[in-house]
């Protein structure tokens, strides 16, 4: 279950993935076991990621990535056309520390 954010900490954390550039793309496999894994573990490295993905439609993307934050137990913090912000915080060492509320 993705952990639930305050509007304060979904501002924060869009503010912090303003300057990344996306590490993963979903293509025209879809959502794969193996994108999955690679997800996990690149938020269980960098806690915030940013994600590519391809689709035709509209509908088609937001499917997508409503899907993958779902299986990879993130909280989506923002989608802007192609691209989706998740956040998982690590279970290590936790790199990101949020506002408040």
């Amino acid at each position: 279950m993705p952990i639930p954010l305050t509007n304060a900490q979904i501002r924060f954390l869009r503010g912090q993935a303003h300057d990344l550039k996306a590490m993963l793309q979903v293509g025209g496999k879809g959502i794969t076991d193996a994108l999955v894994a690679e997800v996990e573990l690149a938020l269980e490295h960098h806690e915030l990621i940013k994600v590519k993905v391809a689709g035709a439609d509209r509908e088609a993307r937001d499917a997508m990535i409503v899907a993958l934050a779902e299986r990879a137990d993130a909280a989506l913090v923002q989608r802007i056309g192609h691209t989706a912000v998740l956040y998982r915080p690590s279970t290590d060492k936790r790199q990101i520390v949020l506002p408040r509320g």
